[in-house]
């Protein structure tokens, strides 16, 4: 009879938009969340309240909530208040829909996703640099699906010096949220005419090192960008120091559609949470075609890195395989 979802941080949540939808006596419904109703004054008044208050009597749960300040005590209140509640049910499922809460609640740091799309022989370009397009057109649908759903994207200056993407979400008939836009630059050298820096520049934050020239860490703020300051790792941006800084400004989630030097440093880090890679029909080759995942690799088969919970399927002609690292 209603359904509500969380749409937007600092607004209403899914239950009490789903009571504020619906046009009938409620003491008679069953309420099924994903995640416990929570308990505590934030932005909105505490769920768990609200649903007392609407007169609904039987409320399923997925899962409990892992953050600390509510987790068990939206259950209470309910329970307290004569509310029925089952708790649960299709619980991996729910994990599923909530990896980035959770992720984010337990660690303060961004749920990490790479993402790459590859030849059959695994080429991410031809020798000569060209990458458009090596996927069909459903993958990078869904790519833009992924953007949809991060409050981050992140690449690297090579990205941006060669193919200067917007780095935007285009999907048809959709409303589109344009995820938060970031540059691993260790040198400072994002041109000031690129697409981050000249469309919605104050959307965009620019990683750079010590080693970065100070006129233009200043150059990239006049036009309006953010600027986080590492100290050099190698000679190249702190990630671990980075991640920690993304979770304290409350960025929950990040997608990486580096090239293979940025997407090693992150796996190398340990610092990926999940990966998507799209494989497309075509042979490319090329000794020096360059690939989804490069840097310096790794050196013993007992030590490479190992998707879990792998889900593969079509997307167009192309095959999305997808999974986790734990």
């Amino acid at each position: 009879i209603a359904r509500g979802y969380h749409e937007r941080y600092g607004e209403s949540h899914a239950e009490a938009n789903a009571i504020n939808s619906a046009d009938q006596d409620l003491s008679e419904a069953t309420m099924y969340v994903t995640l416990e109703p929570c308990s505590h004054f934030g932005k909105t008044p505490p769920c768990a309240n609200t649903i007392v208050e609407s007169g609904i009597k039987r409320v399923v749960v997925a899962m409990e909530d892992p953050n600390p300040i509510v987790s068990g005590k939206g259950l209470e209140i309910l329970m307290e208040n004569g509310v029925e509640v089952k708790v649960g049910v299709l619980r991996e499922k729910a994990e599923r829909l909530n990896e980035i809460f959770i992720k984010y609640i337990k660690t303060k740091r961004p749920f990490t996703i790479l993402k790459a799309g590859m030849s059959l022989d695994g080429k991410i370009a031809t020798h000569t640099g060209e990458s458009r397009w090596i996927t069909g057109k459903s993958s990078r649908e869904y790519g833009h699906l992924l953007r949809q759903k991060v409050s981050a994207i992140l690449v690297g200056i090579n990205t941006v010096i060669m193919d200067n993407p917007m780095l935007n979400t285009r999907l048809d008939k959709i409303q589109c949220k344009d995820p938060l836009k970031i540059v691993l630059d260790s040198h400072g050298k994002t041109p000031l005419t690129s697409n981050v820096l000249t469309r919605n520049p104050i959307n965009t934050i620019i990683a750079v090192t010590n080693l970065a020239p100070d006129e233009n860490i200043k150059a990239f703020k006049k036009r309006g960008a953010d600027v986080i300051v590492t100290t050099a790792s190698h000679g190249k941006v702190d990630l671990q120091f980075l991640m920690e800084e993304l979770g304290r400004r409350k960025i929950d989630s990040l997608l990486i559609e580096g090239g293979g030097e940025v997407n090693f440093g992150f796996l190398k880090q340990n610092l990926v949470d999940k990966a998507v890679f799209f494989v497309a029909p075509k042979i490319i080759g090329g000794l020096n075609a360059k690939t989804p995942v490069e840097g310096q690799g790794i050196a013993y088969m007992k030590d490479v890195i190992n998707l879990q919970d792998v889900q593969i399927s079509n997307v167009g002609q192309d095959i999305m395989i997808e999974g986790y690292i734990k």
